[in-house]
């Protein structure tokens, strides 16, 4: 084996408050001047309003009511200021879901209303839901996830961490993963952590969209953070978790920062997935070469993470493909030195792309070093090698290849025959085509529809309709059901032999099979029935085209009655175009 390869990331803002329509909620503003104790109710233009004051503002719903000492008011524009004395309790609101949601909806029916409004709107949420219980609070939480209120629900879920409420938790999953779909991943972060300190599960799957949201977002150290909290909240992470951070780092440069990421992984006990450990050293090699993937092999091996077959066949399909023999070579003696043996996969990769790119001399001796392996040649290695054989049109190499697999007891099956058959044809060599079906008629590997489709064209291409339709025959009488491909094969033949009457007649069987025809095959056989003076027929391909709907454009139409013309058939030329004109495809002009 040696010798084969020695060739080779939100900021506080001042807010100033408005009262919008608060429905129920009363606003008294009371003011004692210093030495009286007469009550002022104004109601007019200011300016401003500043002064040595005692300001009572009575918020008053269900008896709250809160007191400001040396209140400032600054009126920057017109201002209407209430005074109400008396409040009637019965005006105090009924805290429910429906008027919340109500209030909320109708200060917003303005243009702006959000933007003016929003604040208070956040404020007012929080003094309607404080005073609910726990489960009151869930019922809402159900009811504004279940009707697409995310961030009213996220609010919520944060008004009651701060009363010690337990969340309904299957309502904050499926929170989550509402707010990662609208990219809000900064308030579903929020969600995740109050329902893991609340006692909460999320699944994986939650966590995983969590994590590809904040990756997507660059966040890379934010989605870090929740893979490293997976494992205490009860949920340990699993490959896609590890798969999506180490992309999301090879994607925004950090090479460096993903593989210590997985070496740290690594050292806390995670266990060393081979899918993740592949990504990550695909990865290294896609970027940095090979040189660097090997050394990241034994950096990860010291970290106990050992590679195995399936990262060297990996790489080595890569290196190969690409036809960089010198670095296959190096991955194959790293491999050989780890005490790794080569498997048929190794090997047919090796094959495959030492055929494709021609080396023949290394393909006798990887087949020489196979059959003296544990790994002998199989079916799948020498389709492999005929297939390279007959692109290359070495058909009589791909012959001898058979018998060798005949002789070694390997049976051929139907890819085998389909590959030589392919080959055969497009060397022209098509009797020898027909005898390989007949041939595989007698044995366990029957004709499949690809087989018949390839000597069927072979056969149109040389012009020998007589034996394609015995064929076509044969297919059909063996329970083969022919396709569009096969009629499209048998059409061009005829009309290359110039049988456009009998193309019409596998036009016609194709309309009954729904089969699709291309547009040049309509104006070849037209073409060919008005040349044979054969009009009328050529008419009622007109008149197939129409009834399977075929798109053509006007000036289509025109260039086959002009083409016809101008080959010196003026008469059929116009009585087509008389027929087109009747049937309005085309105008009079």
């Amino acid at each position: 084996m040696e010798n084969i390869l020695m060739d080779f990331k939100v900021a506080p803002q001042k807010m100033v408050a408005e009262a919008p329509r608060l429905n129920g909620l009363h606003i008294c503003h009371t003011k004692w001047d210093d030495g009286s104790n007469s009550i002022c109710c104004s109601l007019g233009k200011t300016s401003s309003m500043l002064g040595n004051q005692r300001t009572w503002s009575c918020l008053q719903s269900k008896g709250f009511c809160s007191g400001v000492i040396k209140f400032q008011l600054h009126c920057k524009s017109q201002q209407r200021s209430v005074c109400i004395d008396k409040v009637d309790k019965a005006d105090q609101v009924d805290w429910s879901l429906e008027e919340h949601t109500m209030g909320i909806e109708d200060s917003m029916r303005g243009p702006t209303g959000f933007n003016r409004h929003l604040n208070s709107n956040v404020m007012f949420l929080d003094g309607r839901l404080v005073g609910n219980d726990e489960v009151r609070n869930n019922d809402i939480l159900r009811k504004f996830c279940n009707s697409g209120k995310l961030f009213e629900a996220s609010r919520l879920v944060d008004v009651m961490a701060r009363q010690n409420q337990i969340p309904h938790f299957p309502s904050c999953i499926n929170l989550i993963r509402g707010l990662v779909k609208v990219d809000r991943v900064d308030k579903a972060t929020k969600v995740l952590k109050v329902m893991v300190m609340s006692g909460g599960v999320p699944d994986i799957i939650t966590h995983n969209m969590l994590i590809s949201g904040l990756c997507k977002k660059g966040q890379i150290k934010s989605a870090i953070d929740i893979l490293e909290d997976m494992g205490l909240s009860g949920c340990p992470p699993d490959v896609i978790s590890y798969n999506t951070i180490i992309r999301c780092l090879f994607d925004n440069g950090k090479i460096d920062q993903a593989i210590v990421f997985w070496k740290e992984q690594l050292r806390r006990g995670c266990p060393p997935y081979t899918i993740a450990y592949s990504v990550l050293v695909e990865l290294v090699f896609k970027h940095c070469g090979v040189l660097r993937a090997l050394e990241v092999l034994e950096d990860l091996a010291i970290e106990g993470c050992f590679p195995d077959l399936v990262i060297y066949n990996l790489l080595i399909n890569s290196t190969s493909k690409q036809g960089n023999f010198e670095d296959t070579a190096l991955l194959m003696y790293d491999m050989i030195a780890r005490g790794l043996e080569p498997n048929s996969i190794t090997y047919n990769t090796l094959l495959h792309a030492f055929s494709t790119h021609g080396h023949w001399n290394k393909v006798d001796d990887i087949l020489l070093t196979m059959t003296q392996s544990s790994n002998p040649p199989t079916v799948v290695t020498y389709n492999i090698l005929m297939n390279a054989l007959c692109k290359y049109g070495l058909v009589d190499l791909a012959i001898d290849f058979l018998d060798q697999m005949v002789n070694r007891q390997i049976s051929p099956d139907i890819i085998t025959y389909n590959t030589l058959l392919r080959a055969l044809c497009k060397e022209g060599m098509v009797d020898e085509a027909l005898e390989i079906v007949g041939h595989l008629m007698n044995t366990c590997c029957s004709p499949c529809l690809i087989t018949y489709n390839t000597v069927i064209d072979g056969l149109a291409k040389k012009g020998y309709m007589e034996k394609a339709m015995q064929l076509y025959s044969e297919m059909i009488a063996n329970g083969i059901t022919p396709d569009d491909i096969t009629h499209r094969c048998l059409v061009w033949g005829f009309c290359r032999v110039d049988q456009v009457d009998k193309a019409v007649e596998i036009l016609r069987e194709m309309g009954k099979r729904n089969h699709k025809i291309r547009n040049s095959a309509y104006r070849l056989m037209i073409h060919g029935l008005c040349r044979n003076k054969k009009v009328d027929l050529a008419i009622q391909v007109l008149e197939i085209m129409i009834s399977v709907h075929v798109k053509l454009d006007e000036t289509i139409y025109a260039n086959i009655i002009k083409g016809i013309a101008d080959s010196g058939m003026t008469e059929d030329a116009d009585e087509l175009y008389r027929k087109l004109v009747e049937w309005k495809i085309l105008s009079k002009d």
